[in-house]
């Protein structure tokens, strides 16, 4: 079966290359020309959104934005409207469509219900272990949708992950995103406002990493994160913007479902004046500069 593959940004270009590496048949398509010619160097076909709807049965989308999402899989033109016209869907067996964006699991849910009226499925399954991870193939994914699908789809997210696991009916998926988020990036700035403490107080940072990492303070954002700030690198694996987006979505969703948030809601602020400070290209380690801008002062190697 010829896989698609739509969105090859930070995350989607190394998925797709070990699926190709895998030997996938695969057929790839995003806006940058430069990405999709290093896939088909690895042996991956160039598509269209229209030609991967219509030869595709699995197709993989992984995209900025929810109204990004939408415009591709029902847009003019667009996915639904080739599977439909192309009869790779139900009529070949049941095609399936995995979202791996970070969405609200209300727009999941639209995905769902839209899709199978044609008789194509839906899984949205979110992605948790940024860019490195995604290099290296051991991304966990978390999944909402029909057993079924889910079954078609593993295969695939053997080859570009360590785990996976269905959490539940259409949308499940993209609240455990949501709650990953949460933990990750509240992670980060307790991180972030701990170290600056430790700093400004006259501390060795790097010291003071090496003491409590092994301690229960120490965690996978810790041991991924710190190493960054302490060299200065916020060279994106996950983007503020990125986070900022997802936070705004775990927002906009705990308000649908009457949840009060304030540690996150706070956090939200945060990353709305490191917006404003021009940081949102940054790696989420960045998160950090908020809190040295508030105490003056850098967290670095001595």
């Amino acid at each position: 079966m010829t896989g698609g593959f739509i969105g090859l940004g930070i995350m989607g270009k190394p998925m797709a290359k070990n699926l190709a590496k895998a030997g996938t048949e695969l057929m790839v398509y995003d806006l940058n020309d430069a990405v999709v010619e290093e896939l088909e160097a690895l042996g991956a076909m160039r598509g269209t959104v229209e030609s991967i709807g219509t030869q595709c049965g699995v197709v993989f989308t992984i995209l900025p934005t929810g109204a990004i999402v939408q415009d591709v899989l029902f847009g003019e033109g667009g996915l639904a409207e080739a599977m439909k016209k192309g009869g790779t869907a139900a009529s070949a067996g049941g095609a399936v469509v995995c979202d791996m964006s970070s969405v609200t699991p209300g727009e999941s849910r639209v995905c769902y219900g839209k899709l199978k009226e044609i008789g194509v499925g839906f899984v949205d399954s979110p992605v948790s272990g940024g860019e490195p991870k995604a290099i290296d193939g051991t991304l966990a994914f978390m999944a909402g949708g029909d057993e079924g699908d889910f079954e078609t789809l593993k295969p695939y997210f053997d080859i570009m992950g360590a785990s996976a696991l269905l959490v539940g009916p259409s949308g499940s998926g993209s609240i455990t995103k949501l709650a990953n988020q949460i933990i990750v990036n509240l992670n980060i700035a307790a991180v972030s406002e701990a170290f600056v403490l430790a700093t400004k107080a006259g501390a060795d940072p790097e010291k003071v990493y090496q003491a409590i990492r092994g301690g229960l303070a120490g965690s996978t954002v810790m041991d991924a994160k710190v190493p960054m700030m302490l060299d200065r690198n916020f060279t994106p694996g996950g983007t503020i913007k990125v986070n900022h987006k997802d936070i705004k979505n775990v927002m906009a969703t705990a308000h649908d479902v009457d949840v009060p948030l304030p540690l996150t809601s706070q956090l939200f602020e945060i990353m709305q004046a490191l917006k404003v400070g021009g940081h949102m290209g940054d790696d989420h380690s960045g998160i950090v500069q908020y809190f040295e801008q508030l105490a003056d002062v850098k967290v670095q190697r001595h």
